[in-house]
């Protein structure tokens, strides 16, 4: 403790990958995963659209609703992701370049 009762915090900067962090082996894909199902989240919230709403896109049920809705994202694979913004009518890009030294192998970008 210092003086004037302030308390010495440690901390480690983290690498901006949560799951990198916590060392989990599929790192890279949970962390494209948790950015598309924010991008959905964000989607759906500008929208304002209801999960009845949502429910009356083309091969969406109820349950997956919920789970996207409480951001339960690790429950759908990256393909399944994909798909629901295919249903939100929106259009993705996929690039492939080198990766450069200390980036992430793979990063979702969102533009309007």
């Amino acid at each position: 403790m210092r003086a004037g009762g302030q308390i010495d915090t440690k901390y480690e900067e983290g690498s901006g990958n949560v799951f990198a962090d916590l060392w989990l082996d599929d790192a890279d894909e949970l962390y494209a995963r948790a950015q598309l199902g924010f991008h959905i989240h964000k989607l759906v919230s500008d929208r304002e659209l209801k999960a009845r709403e949502i429910e009356s896109l083309p091969a969406i049920k109820q349950p997956e609703v919920s789970h996207r809705m409480s951001g339960r994202f690790s429950r759908f694979t990256t393909d399944n992701l994909l798909d629901f913004l295919k249903r939100l009518d929106q259009t993705v890009s996929i690039r492939i370049r080198p990766r450069r030294p200390g980036e992430p192998y793979q990063e979702v970008g969102y533009g309007m």
